[in-house]
């Protein structure tokens, strides 16, 4: 199997980039943007006034601006992290996935043994039964891992 040229940037850019986009700081900065998309409608949605509930309970003698300020910033952080945490897992396993497409495609025969055509399982010439671009990897466990429900090796 050939990689097209746009996979194969893909790999130079990840492999040049990997480790620099998994530093905590790196992500923190680059996710506040979907941070603050969450919490800028909540301020606005806030201060407009149009949900008089709100109003009150802002106007009250109960309410501490500070622990909404504490709460903000809480949900900007934790958004940006997780979102950009989420995103180098998207790309790493993209990563992993195209080496291993690559590998097989320079190994001897060009990796098209039985296993690779998925031998047996009726599904014909590709094996997969999944479109071309499509992995099938939503949800499994890494390969090599046991699936505690099933009690199987699922990386074989």
């Amino acid at each position: 199997m050939m990689l097209t040229k746009e996979e194969e940037g893909f790999i130079q850019y990840w492999e040049k980039n990997r480790e620099k986009q998994k530093k905590a700081v790196r992500q923190f900065l680059i996710g506040i943007p979907l941070g603050l998309l969450i919490v800028i409608p909540t301020v606005i949605s806030l201060t407009s006034g149009w949900y008089k509930r709100a109003e009150m309970e802002a106007n009250s003698s109960d309410f501490d601006p500070k622990v909404l300020f504490v709460a903000l910033l809480l949900i900007v952080g934790f958004g940006s992290v997780f979102y950009s945490k989420w995103r180098w897992e998207q790309y790493d396993q993209r990563y992993r996935e195209l080496v291993a497409k690559r590998d097989r495609g320079a190994s001897p025969g060009g990796g098209a043994g039985a296993r690779d055509l998925g031998a047996g399982s009726g599904l014909g010439e590709g094996g997969s039964g999944l479109g071309e671009g499509e992995s099938g990897l939503e949800g499994a466990p890494p390969a090599g891992k046991v699936d505690p429900e099933e009690g199987e090796n699922r990386g074989n």
